[in-house]
């Protein structure tokens, strides 16, 4: 084996502070990632949130974006694959971090930055996780009454906040008095309080109702339920100055989840930062081949603290300027100097250099040869015969009930760097073949290649990959029936070929064809997945869009099968590689020169950006060979209405991974199906336009001038 291959495992648990810049110094400093390493980050959420802007995002004063560092664009830019999972264990003997839903994963060193949990919010909405909270304030509006029980920095500088967005504020305070760390401070915070007008109730019951919870955090619990040393007021891991986990040094810990237990700190962001350069280099020692001893890191002993009022005043935003006993403010100047800070920590992920959109081919479904030398290979294959029909599944047999039995292959190279979802994906995607049939898929063969590395991490990639085939498969009663493993050679990386077996009950799959006059045509989900995943890896797709998107592709279409048929479906396809337009084109080739299709522009949805990226000049780097079917809508294809034609038409030619279904219906049946479709979870369902004869078409088209 190569002694660059990669031959150990590292996992990163949790997207906090430190772990955000672990990952910019590896970006930045390629040589400081650890050698011959697979590097993973695990988080539940696929952006992480600043703590320092947060309170300044509540009251409106920055849009949550200015607040958002975006972990998938992050871990791709640095080589790391992201991990969307939520983490319920750990088994420090098996070296295996549990995930909710998915197998656990293996790893040879475990950082873990996980930040933390409100201690007790009862049945108040918790502060803690950032992401749940922030979600939950921005529902909030002017004039709602808000209780929030705690007396810290972040009970405080909340209330403000929340304050400048005209509510009507009330803190519960546990005791006498705030808890900002020394008596000039609580001083400084009454005063600022008082200035607002945000009552104080002192010693409130602990049983008071509250709105919202900011009383001091802990750890999550999985860390002492495995049995790592924590402590016991926190439930915080125990580490040595080194930030390994004390008795595990396999393990290292940080942030808000972490505690130096010869040097204790509170929990802050301030030392989530600067631990960063100590636990990059520690990683890398650790894993060096030999390990080099780990460096020590002491902590400053006081961390700063600037508290902002969220300008509920005419005059502008001031902040309180907080270090040990002083306590300096309230003044705008200070507010001025914590905005410089803050944007300078934000600006560092802000101005990283994203992958060149041009030198980048794209994967997933996009990854296919174009319809041009496709066609043209298959007729230069059998030049006196007869061109092969085009139908999503193949026929290879009838079953002992007299069922017809269908074929699909498909697969492409990893869409995604998760093997698990890249393998979830895959079979959303083989398996629509079939369903655009009317079929029941029954089983699956995989061919999955997996890249040179350690026999430890192929193993790792291989598990991950079929497991995510099997996520699909499972609520379907199919089954992964074998296949074949392949070593990328040459560079080559994780890739998944699968063939697709399933059943027809009557014997009569439904066809791309024909189309008859007067049907209607129904699209089961929006488009765009072809651009999004393009400007993904040039840095310009925001992290919602990509959110939105990968929700959507992971819904499975399975139940669409049924309601389809119920309704009368004639003819159906699955819109992939070639796009809307291209799959269109197909199903008119299967219904001879007799009919013509008129679609509804307005009706076409797109996913969140994917217009917005077209306008701006992306695209996947199929849709130009797409572009060969923009002649049909000079022909049998019509768009009636909408603005932003260019746009749309780039859409029609988007390729699409896990696209949706395109259905033709009887029209007297159609409504009957979205409404069915709607309730059934598809909620992006659309009817799309009508099926007429070309002598129809004919008629309605203007007369040149």
């Amino acid at each position: 084996m190569s002694a660059a291959l990669e031959r150990q495992q590292l996992v990163l648990a949790g997207g906090g502070h430190s772990h955000v810049l672990v990952l910019r110094r590896w970006l930045m400093r390629p040589r400081t990632k650890p050698p011959r390493t697979r590097l993973w980050l695990v988080s539940r959420h696929g952006t992480a949130l600043y703590s320092g802007l947060l309170p300044a995002v509540v009251a409106g004063l920055e849009l949550p974006e200015a607040a958002t560092i975006d972990l998938r664009r992050l871990c791709t830019l640095a080589g790391v694959i992201f991990v969307q999972a939520e983490i319920t264990g750990l088994d420090p003997a098996a070296r295996e971090l549990q995930l909710a839903g998915r197998p656990s994963l293996r790893f040879d060193r475990l950082s873990l930055d996980l930040g933390a949990v409100t201690a007790t919010a009862g049945e108040a909405m918790a502060v803690k996780p950032l992401e749940p909270f922030l979600a939950w304030a921005e529902r909030r509006h002017a004039g709602q009454p808000l209780v929030i029980r705690g007396g810290g920095a972040a009970a405080v500088e909340l209330a403000l906040a929340f304050r400048a967005r005209g509510m009507v504020c009330r803190l519960l305070l546990k005791g006498e008095g705030l808890q900002l760390g020394s008596t000039a401070a609580n001083r400084a915070g009454e005063r600022m309080l008082a200035e607002a007008a945000i009552p104080v109730q002192r010693r409130a019951p602990p049983d008071a109702p509250a709105d919202l919870a900011c009383t001091g955090s802990r750890a999550p619990a999985w860390l002492a339920a495995a049995g790592l040393p924590v402590d016991p007021a926190t439930g915080r891991v125990l580490t040595t100055s080194s930030l390994q986990v004390i008795g595990h040094p396999e393990l290292f810990a940080s942030g808000d989840c972490g505690l130096i237990a010869t040097d204790p700190r509170p929990p802050s962001g301030v030392w989530a930062v600067r631990a960063a350069p100590v636990l990059a280099d520690n990683l890398c020692r650790s894993l060096g081949d030999p390990p080099r001893p780990l460096r020590p890191w002491r902590p400053q002993a006081r961390a700063l603290q600037l508290l902002g009022d969220g300008g509920w005043q005419a005059a502008g935003p001031r902040a309180l300027a907080l270090l040990g006993p002083w306590a300096l403010g309230p003044a705008g100047w200070i507010w001025r100097w914590k905005q410089r800070i803050d944007r300078a920590f934000m600006a560092r992920f802000a101005a990283l250099q994203p992958m060149a959109a041009a030198a980048m081919a794209c994967r997933g479904c996009a990854a296919k040869l174009g319809a041009a030398p496709l066609t043209a290979a298959l007729t230069r294959l059998d030049p006196g015969g007869q061109p092969p029909a085009v139908e999503d599944a193949a026929a290879v047999g009838t079953g002992a009930d007299g069922s017809l039995l269908l074929q699909s292959v498909d697969g492409f190279p990893a869409l995604v760097d998760d093997p698990w979802l890249n393998g979830r994906l895959t079979t959303l995607h083989a398996c629509s073949d079939l369903w655009a049939s009317g079929a029941a898929v029954t089983s699956v063969q995989a061919l999955v290649t997996v890249p040179e590395a350690a026999a430890a991490i192929q193993e790792e990639l291989l598990l991950q990959t079929l497991a995510g085939v099997r996520s699909v498969l499972q609520p379907l009663g199919a089954s992964l029936a074998g296949g074949h493993t392949l070593e990328g050679r040459d560079g080559a990386g994780l890739a998944l070929g699968l063939t697709v077996n399933g059943t027809v009950t009557p014997a009569v799959p439904w066809g791309k064809g024909p189309l008859r006059p007067g049907d209607a045509l129904l699209l089961s989900r929006s488009l765009g997945t072809g651009v999004l995943f393009a400007a993904a890896m040039a840095g310009a797709a925001a992290p919602a869009w990509m959110e939105a998107v990968l929700v959507a592709m992971q819904h499975s279409q399975a139940p669409l099968v049924p309601l389809l048929a119920a309704h009368g479906c004639g003819a159906c396809t699955d819109v992939t590689g070639f796009g809307l337009l291209g799959h269109l084109g197909e199903m008119l080739d299967a219904s001879g020169a007799a009919v013509a299709v008129e679609l509804d522009a307005a009706a076409i949805t797109a996913y969140p950006g994917a217009l917005e990226l077209l306008e701006r000049g992306f695209a996947s780097s199929l849709a130009a060979a797409n572009a060969a079917a923009l002649p049909l809508l000079e022909g049998p294809v019509r768009l009636m209405g909408g603005g932003g034609l260019a746009a749309l038409a780039g859409l029609l030619i988007d390729p699409q991974t896990c696209g949706p279904l395109l259905a033709a219906l009887p029209a007297v049946r159609a409504q009957a199906a979205l409404a069915a479709l709607h309730q059934a979870g598809f909620p992006e369902a659309r009817l799309i336009g009508r099926v007429v004869s070309r002598r129809q078409a004919a008629a309605a088209s203007p007369t040149p001038g």
